[in-house]
């Protein structure tokens, strides 16, 4: 089956699953719909029918349950809102009390947290809940010194470079016309530190961009290249994760403040149970996809061990030279021993 079919296939069915009834007897069904007290409108560019919203409603309709309708979730998906910062200032003026956000949003939220993105750092799904579980107590507590409560992590998944030639090293990657997320200051350092005179863009614009010849080299999770059709534009997957793309879903910490020690116990347990399988869908998605691609026309580049070692040099030096800037140099420490540590001293991470 063609890529472009398999993903057509996977979206219908994902919009199906939405529609099926949550079930449940009369009185559920009436708690569910009535007007909670704490109402927490969150909104997200995820679109309608996606897992995300799925999950997202499934997490709305038990807290209505279990609160017996005095805590809910309204969700508005498909950027109805606007950007990350369009749903920033939104919360911040009351208008929203939480988003679903990605790394460069949260970064703006909180520059720190941009250590889960840092280039080359993560090799396996594995180590990167190594990294969660190593950096998150102090990364919330940051999150609420900034005025937002962290409901869970909806993180996005590896990110790879996608091209029109095939990239063997980073030699090749300085003669290519490389996309820059406009606004991404990690993105800009990495593609400093390689050399590379990017084109920054809004998401939005790349894949007229890519149609116009302006771009011919992107970087992205292969779930996104796919639905984004990006993928009709590219003919080379580089196989050497060049990032790990995070998301979450933060809510106005006064607002989750309100909540009585009772509700906010339903809600921790029952988003500690939801998050976990949305990031399982996602990666589960991500390798779909890259199979899908893979099965189409697109060819997989597999660097050699020299140039993964060029790659990861690059890494290692934006790692230091944004220590004290966006993150405190003991952060790195913390993550980067964690890491040495899980691998069992394979591979160094400093």
């Amino acid at each position: 089956m063609k890529a472009w079919a398999k993903f057509a296939t996977l979206a219908f069915s994902l919009a199906f699953c939405a529609l099926l009834p949550a079930g449940g007897s009369p009185q559920t069904q009436a708690v569910a719909a009535s007007r909670p007290e704490h109402l927490f409108k969150i909104a997200t560019i995820a679109p309608q029918g996606s897992t995300w919203i799925t999950l997202m409603d499934e997490l709305d309709r038990r807290v209505r349950e279990e609160t017996g309708g005095q805590v809910g979730f309204r969700f508005y998906p498909g950027g109805q809102q606007g950007s990350d910062l369009d749903v920033l200032r939104k919360i911040r003026s009351g208008q929203l009390q939480g988003g679903g956000i990605a790394g460069v949003g949260l970064g703006e939220i909180e520059p720190s947290i941009r250590i889960f993105e840092l280039p080359f750092m993560f090799r396996t799904a594995e180590e990167i809940d190594v990294a969660h579980r190593t950096l998150d107590p102090a990364l919330n507590e940051r999150l609420r010194e900034r005025g937002f409560h962290l409901l869970g992590w909806a993180d996005v998944g590896f990110v790879y470079l996608f091209s029109r030639e095939p990239l063997r090293t980073a030699g090749d990657l300085r003669a290519q016309k490389v996309w820059l997320w406009e606004g991404d200051p990690l993105a800009r350092a990495l593609l400093s530190e390689a050399s590379v005179t990017p084109i920054a863009l809004n998401i939005t614009d790349v894949l007229t961009s890519l149609q116009t010849g302006m771009l011919n080299t992107v970087y992205v999770t292969p779930y996104a290249c796919l639905s984004l059709q990006w993928f009709t534009h590219l003919a080379y997957l580089i196989d050497v994760p060049l990032t790990y793309s995070i998301g979450a879903v933060v809510v106005d910490v006064k607002a989750y403040d309100r909540l009585s020690d009772q509700q906010k116990e339903i809600v921790a347990r029952i988003a500690g149970e939801i998050f976990p399988r949305l990031n399982q869908a996602t990666r589960q998605q991500n390798d779909e996809a890259k199979a899908a691609l893979l099965g189409n026309r697109m060819q997989l580049v597999t660097p050699d061990a020299a140039a993964v070692a060029d790659y990861q040099a690059i890494g290692r030096r934006v790692w230091h030279a944004l220590a004290g800037k966006m993150y405190p140099p003991e952060l790195l420490g913390q993550l980067t021993g964690a890491l040495e540590q899980a691998r069992g001293g394979e591979g160094s991470a400093r």
